[in-house]
């Protein structure tokens, strides 16, 4: 961050604007519902992330350490088959990928390649961690959202492992 970046930060934060990234935190559904202010909490702890064209934000079985959230750009999610890369994912401006490594060590199951210039938030583990133990109603509300995410794509993967199998119906 240049010196006139830096001071054209401090000035949005001094009006209370909302700048690039609360409008980019509202997008996602982790953060979804969430206030001003708490938003704003979690705007200090959001690192702002360029990645050239090709460039690899992580490796599949690599450490986690966070998640990202794309401001502008694309990209692609990878998996080693057969000591082949295939694609299996592709996301774009407001997705986010790799939130489960803020709640675990587990190895990335698949890897991140930016498709073009990706501009992205990255959220790491111990700023987050640091936030949740400073604001534990914050934390509470962050989690449920987390726990929540996760349920839903549990309930997706069981009805399409149902729907592979033959199955029918919903519980």
């Amino acid at each position: 961050m240049t010196v006139k970046e830096l001071l054209e930060f401090i000035k949005q934060k001094l009006r209370g604007e909302e700048g690039e990234i609360i409008p980019v935190l509202r997008t996602v559904p982790i953060f979804e519902g969430m206030s001003y202010n708490d938003l704003k909490k979690i705007e200090i702890i959001a690192h702002e992330r360029t990645f050239k064209p090709g460039e690899t934000v992580f490796h599949e079985k690599q450490p986690g350490v966070g998640m990202y959230i794309i401001k502008r750009g694309q990209i692609k999610l990878v998996k080693n088959v057969n000591k082949k890369q295939v694609v299996i994912g592709e996301l774009k401006n407001g997705e986010f990928f790799g939130e489960m490594s803020l709640l675990d060590d587990y190895p990335r199951s698949a890897g991140a390649i930016a498709a073009v210039r990706t501009e992205a938030l990255g959220i790491y583990r111990p700023d987050l961690f640091d936030l949740i133990d400073r604001n534990p109603r914050l934390g509470a509300k962050i989690m449920t959202k987390f726990a929540q995410r996760m349920a839903g794509r549990l309930r997706e993967t069981t009805e399409k492992k149902v729907q592979e199998i033959g199955g029918g119906g919903k519980d």
